[in-house]
């Protein structure tokens, strides 16, 4: 690391209601706060849920509806850990190989958890990064998987880099992440395979970010300010949504009650998203704003929490609930 300020920096520049919204009828979107039974004992989270320590910078967060745990990554550890509602941090999944997650994903359909496995110290410019995918059993913690997702880049320069940024599932099983460093998604079969799904050519512009999946058959990709539609079948006709305004600095992404929630890590705020065209144009139909750099969210029975992960000190990082109005 040259310093920390430039960690921090580039980080931040690359860190997941409508009727006529057809996610209503997604099993997968019903787990992002409109189904929220569990199977097991679950917490209720206050408005603001402090840790009990600092330094582990989780990226990325996530709630288990089937459990009914808060989990988060670590991009400084690599460890998930749990997080309780009164702040305690419990370790979930340690792992050798996990060098620094960052984007989770609850698969609770398949009893999964997707890990974006990276390297922080990429941003130092004395590691090539990585971009793999950890699969773990969502109840036991256990290695399901860990799939090397550069090998499917061939013939790239010995000069390039990865860092694997955040991760979503398709309803029939397959797993999509972001290299915001190589300016590529990747697609993982239900068996582990692993191929390009697109790879952006207009290298000018921010790496790809946030990602969620469309049950109409697409993927919706954060870039730096603007969103990104790409069809599954066809990625080659992928397309720029067309915004009501600029969202800078567009990070993690999630469904809630038919809206598509943005949070924006250099505007302190979410935005919420609708279309009545199928994600052609989007009309913006709620914000939210909080004092301090957040950079995904998660649905919590039905709320909405940011994480604030504190990347400029050891500070503990905090998860709060916020509003959209």
């Amino acid at each position: 690391m040259r310093t920390k300020v430039v960690f921090i920096a580039l980080v931040v520049t690359i860190c997941h209601g409508c009727g006529a919204e057809p996610e209503l009828e997604s099993p997968r979107l019903r787990q992002e706060g409109l189904d929220t039974e569990t199977e097991s004992e679950t917490e209720t989270f206050s408005q603001l849920v402090v840790a009990d320590r600092g330094g582990f910078i989780p990226e990325g967060v996530e709630y288990d509806s089937r459990n009914g745990k808060m989990l988060t990554g670590s991009i400084s550890e690599g460890t998930i850990f749990r997080i309780h509602s009164d702040g305690r941090v419990t370790e979930f999944i340690s792992d050798t190989d996990l060098v620094s997650s960052v984007g989770i994903e609850a698969d609770e359909l398949r009893n999964r958890l997707l890990v974006a496995n990276s390297d922080r110290e990429v941003f130092q410019g004395e590691s090539s990064g990585q971009a793999k995918l950890g699969v773990y059993d969502l109840t036991t913690g256990e290695r399901i998987e860990m799939v090397d997702l550069a090998a499917a880049i061939e013939n790239e320069s010995n000069d390039a880099v990865y860092f694997a940024n955040d991760v979503a599932v398709g309803d029939d099983g397959t797993v999509y992440v972001t290299d915001t460093r190589m300016n590529v998604i990747y697609r993982v079969s239900t068996d582990y395979q692993v191929s390009i799904l697109y790879r952006f050519v207009d290298g000018d512009d921010a790496g790809p970010n946030g990602i969620v999946s469309h049950p109409a058959g697409y993927l919706l990709v954060a870039r730096g300010a603007a969103l990104w539609k790409i069809p599954l079948a066809d990625s080659a006709n992928a397309v720029e949504v067309t915004l009501p305004e600029e969202v800078p600095g567009q990070d993690g992404m999630v469904w809630i009650a038919g809206r598509l929630a943005i949070v924006s890590n250099s505007e302190n705020r979410v935005v919420a998203l609708t279309s009545n065209d199928d994600w052609t144009t989007a009309e913006l139909v709620g914000e939210a704003g909080y004092s301090s750099q957040a950079t995904t969210a998660a649905v919590v029975d039905g709320f909405l929490y940011v994480v604030h992960p504190n990347f400029s000190n050891e500070e503990p990082p905090t998860f709060e609930r916020v509003v959209l109005r």
